[in-house]
């Protein structure tokens, strides 16, 4: 067998683990932004109800992915809410052009298949939901 192949069979359960918190921190940080105002973005200035409570989504379930507690519904309600989020605030208003490349959208195409990836797979070795695995298993 390869060598790197094995190196990375091994390496595959942690580096998840780390895909897991550094998209749960990059949607936490959308989340702070609209619902705290921290740090403070001119676009999350004043924004309107809908996109409020997305924040708060964000913030809760971004915290959730991070730490890797019910990661698996945590990721699917995030996955889900970027899909709305791209048809609803790229797609449609921009003319049904669906390119994410020309309406804007990149971000929240790439938030929805990592997480919808997340939602499939599972935190990972290093999370609380594995955690509360081992324990369950004593």
């Amino acid at each position: 067998m390869c060598p790197l192949t094995t190196f990375f069979d091994a390496w595959s359960p942690r580096i998840l683990s780390v895909f897991r918190f550094v998209f749960g921190l990059l949607i936490f940080t959308y989340g702070m932004a609209k619902t705290f105002k921290i740090p403070y973005v001119e676009m999350f200035a004043n924004i309107p109800p809908l996109i409020q409570t997305a924040g708060v989504i964000e913030l809760v379930g971004g915290f959730l992915v991070m730490i890797g507690l019910l990661t698996r519904p945590a990721a699917f309600l995030l996955s889900g809410q970027m899909a709305f989020a791209y048809f609803i605030g790229h797609g449609i208003p921009q003319g049904h052009v669906l390119l994410p490349i020309l309406n804007g959208g990149v971000n929240s195409v790439l938030f929805c298949f990592a997480f919808l990836y997340l939602a499939a797979t599972g935190g990972g070795v290093w999370s609380v939901d594995a955690l509360r695995a081992c324990k369950s298993q004593k």
